[in-house]
This record gives C-alpha cells, sequence and structure tokens, in this order.
C-alpha cells in the first residue's frame, strides 16, 4: 500500500483566489493511501520545498501529489526535491489546478470542486506508478545550423568560437541570407554589406565551421545529443575545390537573360553566375534551367574559358550523411506575395515595388548601381508613395497575415529619410495605421524622418492605385484630416508583409518541432525558454520564430548558441525512463508501431519459442531502443494488439485516473 502525500500550492493568488485550496488538502486526505494533506502558499519556494522534504522522511512517504501550476514550470524541480529526500521521483505526479482550473473559472466551488477531482486522479495514478531508473546516452559534439543567414552565421560563430565544430546547410549558393540585399540598416543607417561581409568571411575561414552550400536537409532522425542528418547537396556543375571565383565563366557565358533572383528580378544574370560579389563561397554555380549545355548538349563556353577546370557538366547531387548533437533552426522569412493586392497595381505596373525591390533599386551593386530610377522607363521619380502594412495585420488573414510584420514602420522611415537626403527634390508620403517604433533609438528615428526630413506621414489607408498616362493615381484617406486624397505618383511602394521561408514547415515535420498557425516555430516557453523547441535538442535562431529586426535576431542567435554549448559541454545526457515497453506475448508483429515511431526506436527481432510437441518456432516480436525512444505514446495507440504500453503512463495508470475522475 502507497503512502501518499498531497501538497497543494497557492501559488500566490493565481490559484487561492478561485480555489479553495484549504477545502482542497482536506477533500484530498480523505483519499485511500494518503497519508499526509497540507497547502502552502508557494510550493515552489524554498521553504515550500523544504516542507515537501520534511514530510517525505516524517511520514515515509512513497508517493507524492502536487497540485500546483503546469508540470512543464516546475515538474523538474519537485522531483529534484523528492530525490534529495530519498524518494524516487518518477513517484511523483504534478495536477495542473492553475491552467486546468484556476485560469478557466470563475465561479469558486465549480473551481474548487474540479481541482479535486484532477488532485484525485493524481492520487489513482501514484497508486500504480513504479520506480523508474533514468539511463543516460552519449553527446556528439557537433552542431548544425539550418539557414544560413545572419541568424546562421551568428549561431555558428558562437558555436565554434566555443570549440565546437559546426556545420552551416544553405540551400542557396551563398550564405548571407536577406541582410545581403539590404542597402543600409535602421537606426544607424550603417552599410549593411559592411557590417555583414567580415561576419560572412569570419565564417569562410573559421576551422570549426563548414558551409554546406546549396544543400537542403532531406531526414532527420534520432534524438537530443544524437541526431543523424542526411543532406542533399544539389550539383552546380562546376567543383568547389577547384574554382578559384575569377568569374570569368561568368563574364563569357552566352545565355544572358536568366532572371537575377538577387536583384528580385528587376535585372538579369547569366547562366552560369556568382549571385554577387562578396559572395561566400565564391564559387560559381550553372543553372540547368537556362544553361544550354545542360539541355541540349550544345556550348560548353565556360567550360573552355575556365583555366582552373572547374566546371563539370556530368555532377550529381550528393547525398552526405552525419551526426549531430544539437540543430539549430534559422531559415529565416520572405516577403509575401502581391498576387492578392490587385488594389495596389502591382502586378500592373513596374512602378509599383515592395521595399525590398527598393533596397535594390538604391543598392550600389543594384540594377541602377544606386540611383533610383523608375523601373518602367527609367527616369528620376519626384513624387513617391508608401504604403504600410501590406499584408500585415489583416482580420481574418485571407489576404495576408494577421500579425505585425514589426520591421515595416522603421525600414519604411528608412527609405524615406535616404530618399530625402538624396533627392530633395522629391516628395515623399508614408500612409499608416499605426506607427510602431520598438527599439532602442527607433522612436527618435522616425520623428527625424518627420521633422528633419520632412516626410509627409498620413493616418489612413491607400484604397486604390491605377496606372494612368504614366502616372500612378493614388486614392488614399487621412483619417486625421477627415478627407480623401487623390495623388499623382511616378513610384508606389508596397511595405509587405513578412512569413516564414517557405522550407519551415517540411523542416518541422523532420524535426518533429512544433508550429503555429502562421508556419513560425514555436518555443518551449514564451517567457523562460524563448529559443528552445519543444523538441529537445532542437533550437531556434532569427526570424524562422517570429518577425525580428537585425539587432533582435542577433541577440537570440547569441541565446541559441549558448544553450547548443551547454548540451554539447555534456559528455551524457539523462535519458527519459518513461519509454515504450512491449509485451511479447501478445505482440503480432504487425510492424504498426514501426511505422509510427517518428525517432525509429523501434525495430524487430525473430525470438524462437517452444511450439506443440515440444518443437522450436520463430516469432517476430517489437523490441525497443530505450535510448532512442522519447516516450511520445505513438506506438501505444497505433498496436493493434494492445502490446504495447508506456512506463509511467500505462493503460492500467490512465484508465485508473478515468475512473477516479468519473466516480
Amino acid at each position: 500500500m502507497q503512502r501518499i502525500g498531497v501538497f497543494v500550492c497557492w501559488c500566490g493568488s493565481n490559484i487561492a483566489a478561485t480555489v479553495d485550496v484549504v477545502q482542497v488538502a482536506q477533500a484530498l486526505a480523505k483519499e485511500p493511501g494518503v497519508v499526509f494533506a497540507t497547502d502552502y502558499q508557494y510550493m515552489c519556494s524554498q521553504a515550500g520545498q523544504d516542507l515537501i522534504g520534511a514530510a517525505i522522511k516524517e511520514h515515509g512517504l512513497t508517493g507524492v501529489v502536487i497540485c500546483s501550476c503546469s508540470p512543464r514550470m516546475h515538474e523538474t524541480t519537485f522531483r529534484k526535491t523528492c530525490q534529495k529526500a530519498g524518494l524516487n521521483p518518477y513517484m511523483v505526479e504534478i495536477a495542473n489546478i492553475r491552467e486546468h482550473c484556476s485560469w478557466i473559472h470563475k465561479d469558486k466551488p465549480t473551481a474548487t470542486e474540479k481541482a479535486v477531482i484532477l488532485g484525485r486522479a493524481a492520487i489513482a495514478k501514484v497508486h500504480l506508478n513504479a520506480p523508474l531508473t533514468a539511463g543516460t546516452s552519449p553527446v556528439t559534439k557537433r552542431a548544425l545550423v539550418i539557414g544560413g543567414g545572419i541568424a546562421g552565421i551568428q549561431t555558428a560563430l558562437d558555436i565554434a568560437d566555443a570549440g565546437f565544430p559546426v556545420d552551416i546547410v544553405e540551400k542557396k549558393p551563398t550564405i548571407g541570407g536577406k541582410m545581403t540585399q539590404i542597402d543600409k540598416t535602421f537606426p544607424t543607417l550603417d552599410c549593411a554589406a559592411c557590417i555583414l561581409t567580415p561576419k560572412m568571411v569570419d565564417v569562410s575561414q573559421n576551422e570549426k565551421i563548414d558551409i554546406i552550400s546549396y544543400a537542403q536537409v532531406e531526414k532527420v532522425q534520432g534524438f537530443v545529443g544524437n541526431f543523424s542528418v542526411t543532406i542533399r547537396k544539389k550539383a552546380r556543375y562546376v567543383d568547389e575545390s577547384k574554382c578559384t571565383g575569377c568569374g570569368l565563366c561568368t563574364e563569357k557565358c552566352p545565355q544572358k537573360k536568366v532572371p537575377n533572383e538577387f536583384n528580385l528580378g528587376l535585372d538579369t544574370r547569366r547562366a552560369i553566375y556568382i549571385p554577387f560579389a562578396q559572395a561566400v563561397p565564391k564559387v560559381a554555380t550553372i543553372d540547368p534551367d537556362y544553361c544550354s549545355m545542360l539541355k541540349s548538349g550544345k556550348c560548353g563556353v565556360c567550360a573552355k574559358v575556365c583555366a582552373a577546370g572547374a566546371i563539370d557538366y556530368k555532377q550529381q547531387d550528393e547525398l552526405i550523411t552525419r551526426e549531430y548533437g544539437a540543430i539549430v533552426v534559422a531559415t529565416g522569412f520572405e516577403p509575401i506575395g502581391m498576387d492578392k493586392f490587385d488594389e495596389f497595381a502591382y502586378a500592373q505596373s513596374p512602378d509599383v515595388v515592395t521595399s525590398l525591390e527598393l533596397e535594390r533599386l538604391m543598392n550600389a551593386a543594384g540594377p541602377t548601381g544606386g540611383t533610383l530610377l523608375r523601373p518602367s522607363d527609367g527616369t528620376h521619380p519626384h513624387t513617391l508613395v508608401f504604403v504600410q502594412c501590406v499584408g500585415s495585420r489583416c482580420d481574418g488573414g485571407e489576404k495576408g497575415k494577421p500579425y505585425c510584420s514589426k520591421i515595416c514602420c522603421m525600414y519604411t522611415a528608412k527609405h524615406a529619410m535616404l530618399i530625402r537626403d538624396k533627392y530633395p527634390d522629391t516628395e515623399v508620403y508614408v500612409f499608416y495605421i499605426d506607427v510602431r517604433t520598438p527599439g532602442k533609438n527607433f522612436d527618435e528615428f522616425y520623428r527625424r524622418a518627420v521633422e528633419e526630413y520632412g516626410v509627409h506621414y498620413i493616418k489612413g489607408m491607400v484604397g486604390k492605385v491605377t496606372p494612368q498616362d504614366g502616372k500612378l493615381k493614388v486614392q488614399a484617406s487621412d483619417l486625421l484630416g477627415g478627407r480623401q486624397l487623390h495623388i499623382d505618383a511616378d513610384m508606389v511602394v508596397l511595405a509587405a508583409a513578412i512569413e516564414p521561408d517557405k522550407s519551415a514547415r517540411p523542416l518541422a515535420t523532420m524535426l518533429t518541432a512544433s508550429m503555429d498557425t502562421n508556419d513560425f516555430f514555436t518555443e518551449a516557453h514564451p517567457k523562460l525558454r524563448p529559443v528552445e523547441s519543444p523538441t529537445a535538442g532542437i533550437f531556434l535562431s532569427g526570424a524562422c520564430q517570429g518577425p525580428k529586426d537585425i539587432p533582435e535576431t542577433v541577440a537570440q542567435a547569441g541565446a541559441a548558441a549558448s544553450k547548443v554549448i551547454g548540451l554539447l559541454s555534456k559528455d551524457a545526457l539523462t535519458c527519459n525512463p518513461c519509454t515504450a515497453q512491449p509485451d511479447e506475448l501478445k505482440c503480432n508483429g504487425c510492424s504498426s508501431c514501426e511505422n509510427v515511431c517518428p525517432y525509429g526506436a523501434i525495430s524487430y527481432i525473430d525470438k524462437p519459442f517452444r511450439g506443440p510437441n515440444r518443437t522450436t518456432l520463430i516469432r517476430r516480436v517489437a523490441q525497443v531502443n530505450p535510448a532512442v525512444c522519447q516516450g511520445c505514446g505513438a506506438c501505444t495507440v497505433a498496436c493493434p494488439s494492445g502490446a504495447m504500453d508506456l512506463q509511467g503512463f500505462s493503460n492500467k495508470q490512465i484508465m485508473a485516473e478515468v475512473d477516479a475522475i468519473c466516480r
């Protein structure tokens, strides 16, 4: 018979304001097996933990039930307290009477009754609990960073500086990400390339960092400390070990009219190309969709002019499999498409551009050499209209996104200031819903645009943009002035919302990582674990988790790196003992559990047994690798014969909880 102690926490007023904690403790004291029950204001405090430890020793408790907040918050704390007092930590159960009870009820009698029921269920489970012992598994001291933007770069550098090897997988031919396409950064207006390029060079020169560019993660297996990742390195048709980056092939290639994705299609490139001058690695890449040699076998000019002999038209995709202890997701963002916003005439006029396209038009390395010209006729624009929140803060999310993209207000202020500074004869209008400037020196930066540079900020929405007679007829509302405006603009700039990179969703599936409804990766806890995924060993860096500016991205990259360093510094990790356990007598060898296991922890063996007339027969039965199993329970649900059970959460324990709730 178990000797169970029940400890009910007030959680200040979080629980006690809605739940009569004294009544809960008194009611649970009457449950079978309960020999001690009490309440305390802050059970997670040192005094509260001392109370639990003293009760275990004084009353000889063999099981403990804590009625408090979510086990995600303090289960580890309470288990360590009980273990210190001599009790097996897996004889501890948490009844969540905060999130599941007090926070969702207003009526105190109802909340109190439910708290008693939740406590009763936890007591029923403790009666069937058995002491468990956690094993250990080794840690592979190598990290993988998925994404080579500023988030991935900073994360990799910080991990490498701690002495651990890092691989960066980048889907494009070069690292650098979106920051390589930006001209200036707010609020300092310093050159983006000037602060990013040295970091890209640091990455290429760091002996601990291996850049796997023009590649994508194809398969992920394993668990925290022991991930096995298969990476598909796409064929460049150029030998990276031989290419010197001289660029002669990119000058001689006869196929000149390939849309240049780095300049967002505002100009063209060759079929063989280096994305930009500071690319890392600075290696040419052949675009198979446009290369005449690869498509028809005719041409070969690049191979003829390459003195290094780096061109290899027969190159194939390469599959690389490596082991990692930790994985960092840094997949970044993309501006949303403008195809659903016909009212702004984006598809009708080349003079309607997105903010990122404007960055390229203003960049010295861009299609116009840094001179702001109208894409339609190459003339200097004298009137520009900026439209804020295009696709951001959309109710219902049918056309855009329900969230604020966070960076748009600031980069629009930056664009307006740069244009007014370089072209004082230009009138700039900004139509906005709200101006949001949440950052150091951000509000001062915005006010400079209005007060010092004379940018016209108008609170209101643009209703329609119509190309007519070489102008863009802008119809808009001025909410503060209570009037309708009609502006003849030379260019219209749309502050497009940002969304996660398209690779994020399939990658999350491979990593068994959580995502929200907008396809941003979900953190383990929004306040206490903001750079960790709920999946152990998976960490988050940059805009893959939500909209961020550069300083915030770099800060989070460093935080993610510190978590990875802490993990890789350990020689072994404590395994979760709540693992699946098959009953060989019930197993029929159907493979249902093996097929659903996301960690590859289940395999099958042929086991001999005695048949009729003392003959030896062979049965196919499941076996579980406890070092790999993460206790997710998928196999227990899938098993048609009921042969698979989960230690610590067995079918008997679950049904005992149900019976306790229903009685």
